[in-house]
């Protein structure tokens, strides 16, 4: 308030440029663009995010679904058999040849990640599988769902500002051209008289 105070005394100062107040009203449509622009650019693509973000959960959880294998034998493991979708890179994953019953009914037998530490021949556990027992990834949950959402709005708004500020620098960075092409003129003009004596009085 007490820059747009300062501004509006500002102006009619004789010492204030036109080339001052321009700036000055530069920053301050920038300032309200970033205020009003931003947040509604981040509440736009946040909420267009969270809707197709659900979508996508309820489809997944529409789809797949959870089945019980047995472990048949384990298997080498690899350092590249942690689970992408995982919360935390420290859940052991061992591979594992397992049979398990697929949602139709049918049998399946097939190299999968078990979490499990030690697994021996016997040993249960839960995979995710689609309608024909296909081993397939966990589906999304809604709460991570929405912190993606949350996360692409806050970087909307961010780039929106960002945007904004670039706009700004680059109308202001014109107009210190202009400005600094005048005074190059009135140099010039001033120039072939500029120092000899009796000039300018």
């Amino acid at each position: 308030m007490r820059a747009i105070s300062g501004l509006w005394r500002w102006r009619r100062n004789p010492l204030c440029r036109a080339t001052d107040l321009a700036e000055a009203r530069l920053a301050s449509a920038a300032l309200l663009l970033i205020l009003v622009a931003a947040p509604v650019a981040g509440c736009l693509v946040g909420g267009a995010a969270q809707e197709a973000l659900q979508r996508s959960v309820r489809a997944q959880h529409e789809t797949r679904h959870t089945a019980t294998a047995t472990v048949v034998r384990a298997l080498d493991r690899f350092p590249s058999d942690a689970d992408p979708e995982s919360s935390s890179g420290r859940n052991p994953r061992t591979r594992v040849l397992a049979d398990w019953t697929a949602p139709d009914g049918t049998g399946h037998r097939g190299t999968v990640l078990a979490s499990l530490h030690d697994p021996e021949r016997g040993d249960r556990f839960a995979i995710w599988t689609d309608r024909h027992g296909r081993p397939v990834p966990r589906p999304l949950d809604s709460a991570t769902a929405s912190t993606h959402a949350v996360l692409a709005g806050v970087g909307a708004a961010l780039l929106t500002g960002a945007a904004v500020e670039a706009g700004r620098r680059l109308v202001l960075w014109r107009m210190v051209r202009r400005r600094y092409a005048r005074w190059d003129q009135a140099w010039d003009r001033a120039g072939p008289d500029w120092g000899r004596t009796g000039t300018g009085s």
